[in-house]
């Protein structure tokens, strides 16, 4: 899969030790708007996915996380790579220990059915809900967010600048 971007904060020493969380996330174009997660609690957009379990597949965890996060359910054959980001920073988590993401995004279309969320304790302090909305009310919604918490600053870059690229690309 070619890579969009990288995200490099350089904040850590090279003698950390390294987490790798690698995640799959869904774009989902649906009459010209983009299904994305929004947090009613902190006011952001994200695609909807998450980490990949270490015996699952991209895919097969690309399926399970819209599912849980967002209830759509993705239609296997349709999934298309697009790009993947990494993300390398100091962990919040852990000292000592270097964050490191690679973020795989998937095109995919889902069923017309909604089933119901399965969120994990802080997506569900978070609000995160589905909103099928017009992708310059994200860039713009993203944009504007800010947070105490940095680490989640980060991804909201990333979703943002992850965005205008798909903009640009359907131009």
């Amino acid at each position: 899969m070619r890579r969009l971007f990288e995200i490099d904060l350089k904040d850590y020493k090279d003698t950390y030790s390294v987490f790798r969380r690698p995640s799959a996330r869904a774009i989902i174009i649906k009459d010209n708007k983009i299904a994305l997660v929004y947090s009613k609690k902190e006011k952001y957009y994200k695609f909807p996915g998450g980490g990949i379990h270490e015996e699952e597949d991209k895919k097969e965890a690309l399926i399970r996380e819209v599912r849980e996060e967002v209830g759509l359910v993705v239609i296997p054959e349709t999934i298309r790579e697009y790009g993947s980001v990494l993300r390398r920073q100091k962990s919040t988590v852990e000292e000592n220990v270097i964050f490191e993401q690679e973020n795989y995004y998937y095109f995919c279309d889902v069923q017309d059915e909604v089933v119901n969320q399965e969120l994990d304790a802080y997506e569900d302090e978070a609000e995160f809900v589905l909103r099928i909305v017009d992708i310059n009310e994200a860039i713009v919604t993203n944009a504007a967010y800010t947070s105490d918490d940095y680490f989640n600053e980060i991804m909201i870059k990333r979703e943002k600048k992850v965005l205008e690229m798909i903009k640009q690309g359907s131009k």
